[in-house]
């Protein structure tokens, strides 16, 4: 992904466009999907052979990218009918800004409660492989919650 420039250009990506139910040329079409990062850049290094990590994955987006670009992005993105908080930092960002939301404290408990959220978020756990023991411990994510977003998705496309 970092050498080609193309977000979600790897194992993610096949993970995700599955979850979405749509192909890659669908994913990559701009006028029918947009892609927009929490941070525009990776938050370490931009080679991925020198990139820092934390803990547990990749450091936490730059704290000034989203504020900076996030609302002057969706003003111009015209007819956006749904939005997917993929990862903990962007369901952070998005449900913590909306007081008319009850927020959950983890994300295994807002992609629980996806339904709650309204027509318009959906949160998602990040779809890396390194996510397959969150998948293996929440057989409910794909058995209750995929169909229902491939509809969602089928009809916002539509």
């Amino acid at each position: 992904m970092h050498e080609t420039g193309i977000p979600f250009n790897d194992a993610s990506g096949d993970r995700l466009r599955e979850w979405l139910g749509v192909s890659r040329e669908v994913f990559y079409d701009a006028k029918q999907v947009a892609i927009m990062p929490m941070g525009f850049c990776y938050p370490g290094s931009y080679t991925a052979t020198t990139a820092k990590k934390g803990q547990s994955g990749d450091l936490p987006p730059r704290s000034e990218c989203a504020p900076r670009w996030h609302d002057l992005l969706l003003q111009r993105l015209l007819n956006v009918e749904l939005i997917l908080l993929v990862g903990h930092y962007a369901q952070q960002y998005y449900l913590g800004r909306n007081s008319l939301i009850n927020k959950p404290k983890t994300l295994t408990e807002t992609v629980k409660q996806w339904h709650s959220f309204g027509p318009r978020y959906i949160p998602l756990p990040h779809p890396s492989p390194r996510n397959n023991i969150w998948l293996s411990r929440n057989p409910w994510f794909e058995k209750d919650l995929l169909s229902d977003i491939k509809l969602r998705v089928a009809k916002a496309l539509a």
